[in-house]
């Protein structure tokens, strides 16, 4: 199989894809995948290919539309099949495929048909240069066979899987090179302005690779020859797609590092820092290089690119990643303690303020991906919990039991599981059999309890046993009130109603506009008035002590007065350090 594809319209966002099939069968079936592995949604990227064509020997061949995304050929067998076609490319997400006259990206899950029955060949793939585009470069992570100075020309893979594994950036990028634990790094930039501090960048994620590297394997390397992050910041976007030996990432230009002023020393990281995010994100892609990429769901041996494929253990895959990121961060010394302790705060008050936590458990959410966490509703956290968050927070509780018990760490248990399973397909089964082993006691009823039921975990009881100080701070107004709100234009519009909330109680419903409040008579003589609200932190000016209050709101055109009745305040979690050695030994812990 031989794939070219080139630039046919970079402002009309169209890629040009030929495909060449030597030895096709007699009745050639081709498809386009429906999904890409990473991201649990069916997207039917087959609706951005069009002006389809075969043709076998010069001859036009008269192609059989099978489904959505399926096609027939009726060819000659072993002779040379030629189809052609074009993928309309303007999804700047991770996850599709990009074109215009600045940048270039694709995922072959969106460009490259399948030649089913043959998946497991050979497959090269020929980017073919642009001349009015001369100032490009050519990234990705496939095997490079003959390409010129700037990356354009062919590549190899083992196989299709292989193909879909390793994304393109294209483009006039930014582009340095590191090592790692003896492994080349590539790090990319599309989208940078000029004041980005490079330097900076390069210095940070290398920590994080040589911690990660250490993490899992020592001294010894790790099972990639090489590396590629491709990051594309842009002026509003968040987001990573994980692959065998490269990223796509996604930041808010605005998070990149700038570089100190003349004389001056770089600030210490924040927990609220963009950057910080960003390295966050960077961790975390890295990570599932083992978690997930190799050391994966029984279920995804191998994917299955027509349909959804389901798994119980997302809270493991993407909830233990989620832990391990910031974790990794600490460990490399590029944020501190308290730093650390404030994002792990914030993941806790994010689970303990979605209701939902309470209706499903995170093995189920894990399963319901495809039709719950990625297709976000105004209902979405009333009725479920991300295996990102919860999941976390299951290896928080996983990891600090096991050292206030003396025999292990969740570190151990990860390396475990990789020998064991030899990275690659696991089970629950095998996490427990492992935690069995090297915590010295059965774990299946701590398992049971936080991941196939809806009980409350026990992470407070757990930090304050390593040294944490858990202490309360009073809730957003949204909080108390149990809104989710969009703060725009002087408009305060309901995005999410909680359930059991003082606004649910009240009547309110997402995309309310909330215009204002109401005060009647009041018994100590207070006269009736009205007011106008901009934002949420009008209402508590104007209500004093005032126990209730009319919710004046507009909904499909028509004003409602709602009465609302003031909710008790309600507290998010703070942590900070109380006895700073066994915090340290915890967060600090060497591989």
């Amino acid at each position: 199989m031989r794939y070219t594809v080139s630039v046919l319209n970079a402002h009309a966002h169209l890629f040009a894809v030929t495909l060449q099939i030597d030895r096709p069968a007699k009745h050639q079936r081709l498809s386009l995948p429906v999904w890409i592995p990473g991201s649990y949604l069916v997207r039917e990227f087959s609706q951005n290919l069009q002006a389809l064509s075969a043709s076998q020997g010069g001859a036009p061949i008269a192609l059989k539309q099978l489904d959505k995304h399926r096609w027939q050929a009726p060819c000659n067998a072993d002779q040379p099949l030629e189809l052609r076609y074009e993928v309309y490319a303007f999804d700047a997400s991770v996850r599709t495929a990009f074109l215009d006259a600045s940048r270039g990206f694709f995922n072959a899950t969106s460009l490259c048909l399948r030649v089913l029955g043959q998946e497991d060949l050979p497959h090269a793939l020929e980017l073919a240069p642009a001349p009015a585009l001369s100032d490009w470069q050519v990234a990705t992570g496939l095997t490079p066979h003959r390409v010129d100075a700037q990356g354009f020309g062919q590549y190899l893979a083992e196989n299709y899987d292989e193909l879909a594994d390793c994304p393109v950036e294209m483009g006039a990028f930014w582009s340095a090179s590191f090592t790692a634990a003896g492994v080349e790094h590539r790090f990319v930039v599309a989208g940078a302005g000029p004041w980005m501090d490079g330097e900076r960048l390069i210095a940070d994620t290398r920590k994080i690779c040589e911690t990660q590297i250490a993490f899992w394997h020592g001294k010894q390397a790790p099972p990639f020859s090489r590396y590629v992050f491709m990051l594309y910041a842009s002026a509003d976007g968040y987001g990573g797609l994980e692959h065998r030996n490269s990223t796509a990432l996604i930041c808010q230009r605005a998070d990149l590092p700038r570089p100190a002023a003349p004389g001056e020393k770089a600030a210490p990281l924040k927990a609220t820092d963009g950057y910080t995010t960003l390295l966050g994100l960077i961790s975390h892609e890295y990570f599932h290089t083992w978690n997930v990429k190799r050391l994966r769901p029984a279920e995804f041996a191998r994917y299955d690119y027509d349909t959804e494929n389901y798994t119980e253990l997302l809270w493991f895959f993407e909830g233990f990643t989620s832990y391990y990121d910031d974790l990794m961060l600490r460990r490399a010394g590029l944020i501190d303690d308290a730093a650390y302790l404030q994002l792990v705060a914030k993941t806790i008050n994010q689970v303990q303020q979605t209701p939902g936590r309470l209706v499903q458990t995170v093995a189920q959410a894990s399963f319901d991906a495809w039709v719950k966490y990625y297709r976000m509703t105004e209902n979405t956290p009333n009725a479920t919990v991300s295996y990102y968050t919860k999941g976390s927070l299951v290896a928080l509780c996983l990891d600090l039991t096991l050292r206030a018990e003396g025999h292990t760490s969740l570190d151990a248990v990860m390396r475990e599981l990789w020998q064991r399973c030899e990275g690659g397909p696991m089970r629950q089964a095998d996490l427990l059999r492992a935690l069995k082993r090297l915590g010295r006691r059965s774990f299946e009823a701590d398992i049971a309890a936080w991941v196939h039921s809806t009980q409350e975990l026990p992470v407070s009881s757990l930090l304050q046993a390593q040294g944490v100080k858990v202490s309360h701070d009073k809730a957003p107004l949204a909080q108390q009130l149990g809104l989710r709100v969009s703060e725009t234009g002087g408009t305060v519009v309901l995005k999410q109603v909680l359930r059991g909330g003082a606004a649910e109680a009240a009547g309110m419903a997402a995309g309310d506009e909330w215009l204002g409040v109401e005060f009647p008579t009041g018994a100590s003589g207070d006269t009736a008035e009205a007011w106008r609200i901009h934002k949420l932190d009008d209402v508590p000016p104007v209500r004093a002590r005032r126990p209730q209050l009319t919710a004046l709101v507009s909904r499909d055109k028509r004003l409602l007065r709602l009465p609302l009745a003031w909710p008790t305040e309600s507290l998010t979690v703070r942590l900070s350090t109380a006895d700073a050695a066994p915090v340290t030994a915890w967060l600090a812990a060497a591989p």
